[in-house]
This record gives structure tokens, sequence and C-alpha cells, in this order.
């Protein structure tokens, strides 16, 4: 079926004045979102069936690592996931802590309603038909609304996929955070968004400016990270430059993610960012990746290892710097607070007027 338009969605940065002025009483913080999604083989092409849910039953003791640390998850839950009876009494029982929650994540290829051919670019939500768009993103929200009994407020497109329709659909349903955008990378090469120009900051978008951006958070290390993405992208035209360039110190872009990103690398890129002035750091991983075998990332018992180790360290060091996890809520609620809220005190017993 034709597009209603070209793949290869480029939005573009925000203005001084769309930036959330987080309270100053908010702090810096970090958050994590989890893509709870099917486990599938990720070197074969997409498809509609074939996929695996074994990776769920591992959500509980990584949600108790997590809560040990007190840091509360957001589950951007797909279709399979949202469909699925024993994921759901998991995942109800996760979300009994009062503080995680439930999010979408659109995966188009095994999203009903299935108007579209199976192509790469039609992997990429945002490329669909945005009547076809709209409908996945009805049947999704309506299945999450059916397992968990609560409306969907956050969003994040598989595969990053956003288009120039998704935020308009988004502030139709009510959602109030978007984390599609992931600062720095770009998809174009197979029809994907660009997010070359978007940067870490959060910022306000959609019609209305309903919606708040949270893009995942992305830094360039080493000593030439003043030349960030133009370099980058030079570098990226010349074979194997840019793993020289992150072999030898010079300049690496690097994710807040435990996957394919090294801890040392991922520990320099916390203090790049909080340098940078960066004030919500948002981190993720694949659920699948909790169980060795269902993502490229953590192959083994010793990669699942590896993959603890990391989040370890990294909440350590985020400990030692005296920044606080953000819940769901508590990052809907400040970044909807205006300019007088900036110097509120904490509530009367003590505690967090954000929440966690």
């Amino acid at each position: 079926m034709a597009r209603a338009h070209p793949p290869g969605f480029r939005p573009e940065p925000p203005t001084p004045a769309d930036l959330v002025a987080w309270p100053d009483g908010f702090g810096t913080r970090f958050t994590v979102f989890v893509d709870t999604e099917e486990g599938f083989d990720w070197t074969a092409p997409l498809a509609r069936t074939g996929h695996s849910l074994e990776a769920v039953t591992a959500l509980p003791e990584a949600h108790r690592r997590f809560a040990d640390q007190g840091v509360p998850l957001t589950y951007m839950v797909d279709h399979p996931i949202a469909t699925d009876a024993r994921a759901g009494d998991i995942l109800r029982g996760l979300l009994a802590d009062g503080v995680s929650a439930v999010g979408t994540q659109l995966h188009a290829w095994v999203n009903p309603p299935f108007d579209e051919a199976l192509t790469p670019a039609n992997s990429y939500a945002g490329n669909l038909r945005e009547a076809t768009e709209a409908a996945k993103l009805d049947a999704l929200g309506a299945a999450i609304e059916a397992a968990f009994g609560r409306r969907p407020v956050a969003y994040r497109a598989g595969r990053y996929g956003i288009g120039p329709a998704t935020l308009r659909l988004l502030a139709a349903r009510g959602y109030r955070l978007d984390s599609s955008m992931r600062a720095r990378y770009r998809y174009d090469a197979d029809g994907g968004p660009d997010f070359g120009a978007i940067g870490n900051a959060a910022f306000r978008c959609g019609p209305d400016k309903a919606i708040v951006e949270l893009p995942l958070t992305t830094v360039f290390t080493g000593r030439l990270r003043w030349g960030g993405a133009r370099l980058y992208d030079a570098l990226g035209r010349v074979p194997k430059a840019r793993g020289l360039a992150a072999r030898l110190g010079f300049l690496a872009r690097v994710a807040l993610t435990p996957e394919d990103m090294p801890l040392a690398d991922a520990l320099e890129a916390i203090a790049v960012a909080v340098g940078e002035g960066v004030r919500v750091l948002n981190f993720a991983f694949h659920s699948p990746s909790l169980a060795p075998g269902h993502t490229p990332y953590v192959r083994d018992a010793a990669d699942l290892a590896c993959f603890h180790r990391w989040w370890r360290a990294v909440l350590a060091d985020l400990d030692r710097r005296g920044i606080r996890a953000a819940s769901l809520d508590a990052l809907i609620a400040a970044a909807a607070c205006a300019t007088p809220c900036h110097r509120a005190p904490l509530s009367a017993n003590g505690g967090d007027r954000w929440g966690l």
C-alpha cells in the first residue's frame, strides 16, 4: 500500500522557547525506560510471527534489582506483550509498587491492523498512512488499557520510527510524553527518521505544544568531542574511521544504555551530559536483554552478568553525583509545573513533591 508521505522524517530542533524549564527544586534526575517487547531474531528480516515471549519471566528479578536501588521503571509495552496473559500478570504485579509505570511502544510489524506491506521502511510506524498509524495506536492503546486498567500517556515508536503525523495522533489520544527521538542518531538509510538535529534537552512539541519530548540521551565523548555531530558525520564517510576514533579516545557517540555501550564510555558520557547541563538523563534497554540469547547484547550468562555489573556501577555513579531517579508521573508533573513553581519548597513531610 502506498504511503501518504515519503520516508526519512527529520524533526526540526526545538526553539529556545520550547525547551522544558525544569523546576529548580527538581534538580538533575535520571529515568529508565524498558522497551518491553517480544524476542525475535535480530539478524533476520522482520516478521509478523515467530517471536518469543519467554524473556518476560526475567522481568520480576530485574525489577527487584532496580527497586532495591530506589529506581522506578517505565515499561514501554508493545502489542504482543499487552495481549499475552502471562506478561500481563507479571507486569501488573510489578506496577503494584505504585511508582513504576506502563507506556506504549508501537512495533508496527506485529501490531494490528496489518494494512501495510511488510517492508523495512514500513517498520517505522511514522512512515505508514496516517489512518493506518492511527488504527495501530488505537489497537495498542485499547490492549494496554484492557490489560492494566489505565490509559497510557507515554509513547515510544518502535525503531524510533516517529513520523510527521505521530505527534498529532498522540496528542489527540491524550499522550503527555514521547520518547521516540534518539538524540544524534540517524535511521534514514532504510527510510527511518533522522534525529541528527535533536539534542538531549527535553522540549515541548506537537499541537499546542501539549507533548513533552524526552530524547534518549546521547553524548559525544573523547578529546575531539567539541567536533560533535559534524565531525562524527565526516568520520562516517571514511571506512572504519569512527571505530578507530573511538578506540583512540578521540571521538565516540555514546547512548545511555548497557546495550553495546561499554561501562567506561557510559560513565564518561554521564559526566559529559551533566557538565553540559542536561537535567534529565534518559536511559533505556530492551526487556529481552534480561535473559540470555534473546538479543545480540546479552548472548549468554557472562553477558548477563556484565549487564548487571554495568547497572550497578552506573547507579552508584549517579548516586555519588546526587542524581536521583524520577518516575514517569514525576517527570510529567515537573514538566507541567510553570515558572512560579520553580522555587517551590519540598512537601511538608520532607519528601520530594514530584515523587521518585
